[in-house]
């Protein structure tokens, strides 16, 4: 059996604890040295495994989408109707591995580094992409050609709750921003019924 080694592991510590450092203090101004102590390893051996910042906040932000991807795939897995695959999606973007205090300040983060930062940039614009995809396919045999219109005011929505809750004060309550972009789903949803 092969060994796994030390470089996983270690990426693995600084990765978690970009994210802890981020959510802590609220912002991209963290620096390696902080993030190296968090994980219990020099800043030398962070930039051995990462070569930047930038790069390292990047491998956080794959690890956090790569999570979220698992959570949606399986919510979508277990829906059994149209209207349940668009109610997955909503809830896994709230699920409370994804809307905690610093995996929401990571994507806030994360917006402001793709205006500079091509790689963050295409990196956002795959979770958007796939986000809107997975709600048109749900919504399609419901609003049929209104699907793409609601199911990008979803996504926008669901974005609109991280950012509230990244600048908000107050402990981030997944249920009711949950609840908030459900209403918006049952609202377009009962409109094109009447139709």
């Amino acid at each position: 059996m092969p060994k796994l080694g030390m470089e996983p592991i270690r990426r693995s510590a600084l990765i978690k604890a970009t994210i802890a450092e981020i959510g802590h203090v609220g912002t991209l101004e963290v620096t390696v040295s902080r993030i190296a102590k968090r994980a219990g390893m020099s800043s030398a051996l962070a930039h051995h495994y990462f070569g930047s910042k930038e790069s390292m906040f990047l491998a956080a932000m794959r690890h956090v989408l790569t999570l979220y991807g698992a959570e949606v795939r399986g919510a979508l897995a277990a829906a059994d109707s149209p209207e349940g695959r668009a109610l997955a999606v909503i809830r896994a973007s709230f699920s409370p591995a994804n809307f905690r205090r610093e995996v929401i300040s990571a994507w806030l983060n994360f917006y402001v580094l793709a205006q500079t930062q091509p790689k963050a940039r295409r990196l956002l614009a795959v979770y958007q992409r796939r986000m809107v995809s997975n709600l048109r396919h749900a919504l399609r045999p419901l609003l049929g050609a209104q699907a793409g219109k609601v199911a990008h005011s979803i996504a926008a929505m669901i974005d609109g709750a991280y950012l509230h809750a990244a600048l908000g004060h107050d402990a981030p309550d997944a249920t009711a921003a949950a609840e908030q972009v459900e209403e918006y789903l049952t609202l377009a949803l009962s409109m094109e019924s009447r139709a």
